[in-house]
């Protein structure tokens, strides 16, 4: 089975909403209630792709997966950091500079059918680290979840630190 990454396109969005459908109705891993509209799930990504990479995953030239980085917080400073993103976009956010990978995750107070600790031990797997627990924060199914961050250093922290390069700017570089 041949694995091929490429860059997300807007008309991918209809089949990236049927896989995250089964995650909005069927889990905790997103604390959504309602699934997005397709048009939603557009604007979602022109967002991310105004500064970041969107990927998706294909198999037999079908998208079976996909995943994005995003920014962490708003503010100037915290342009080195991103949220939840794998090792298929780590190259492309070293070339813009990016030094923190940020992961917030669902956790289950007790694993259960829709949560289990999975995504935390994946991310362990990938290097990340804990550094902090929100409790009883997210709610659904008519049960309490909990969250958590992680975090993992891809670059190096200087005082006079390279500006974060946008996406668009580097993305013929990084294939």
């Amino acid at each position: 089975m041949k694995i091929e990454i490429r860059y997300a396109k807007l008309e991918d969005a209809a089949r990236l909403v049927e896989i995250y459908c089964y995650y909005v109705e069927k889990t905790a891993i997103t604390f959504e209630y309602e699934v997005p509209t397709v048009e939603e799930f557009q604007q979602r990504m022109v967002h991310v792709m105004e500064k970041y990479p969107y990927l998706v995953a294909k198999v037999d030239d079908q998208i079976v997966g996909y995943a994005y980085a995003g920014t962490f917080n708003v503010r100037a400073a915290y342009d080195w950091c991103v949220e939840r993103l794998y090792q298929a976009l780590e190259k492309a956010l070293k070339a813009q500079n990016i030094t923190n990978l940020n992961a917030c995750i669902s956790s289950p107070i007790q694993n259960d059918e829709y949560l289990d600790t999975n995504s935390i031990d994946y991310h362990h797997h990938l290097g990340y680290q804990m550094v902090g627990e929100f409790h009883q924060c997210g709610y659904k199914f008519k049960r309490w979840y909990n969250m958590v961050w992680m975090e993992k250093f891809i670059g190096k922290h200087h005082e006079n630190q390279l500006p974060m390069i946008q996406f668009n700017e580097i993305k013929d570089q990084v294939n």
